[in-house]
């Protein structure tokens, strides 16, 4: 029997946030990705969530860590462009969240392309030797 993790309001989860597909396959490496999150820091919560065309949205992806006693969320937008998207979706999904989640905090991560370590793996990605 599966046994439902137990979390304190002092720990703090991370929600990866996706544009979203209705293709299955495309969430493959963003699910991989919050495995990798879990495994590196096995204490850390970690959920997706997505803008459309898939769930969960990020009310449902943090809800049930809500349950389970979570109350601060990092949000990790993983968009390379800072569109509309970043700019107007994000913020009104944010307080979308706030309002659903009474009592919660919200740190909101810089976007994945904004990062300079992100910039700098896909550099070294397109110019590393295919010999």
């Amino acid at each position: 029997m599966t046994q439902t993790p137990s979390y304190t309001a002092e720990q703090t989860a991370v929600l990866i946030w996706a544009h979203g597909s209705r293709d299955p396959i495309w969430r493959e490496n963003i699910e991989a990705m919050a495995m990798r999150m879990r495994e590196s820091s096995p204490g850390t919560p970690v959920a997706c969530a997505y803008l459309e065309l898939c769930e969960p949205d990020l009310i449902q992806a943090a809800k049930p860590l809500f349950e389970q006693g979570i109350r601060s969320f990092r949000v990790l937008p993983l968009f390379f462009g800072i569109g509309k998207h970043i700019r107007a979706d994000l913020p009104e999904r944010i307080q979308g969240l706030k309002d659903a989640l009474d009592g919660i905090t919200v740190e909101l991560l810089p976007a994945a392309g904004d990062d300079p370590g992100v910039q700098l793996a896909v550099v070294r990605l397109a110019l590393q030797s295919t010999a």
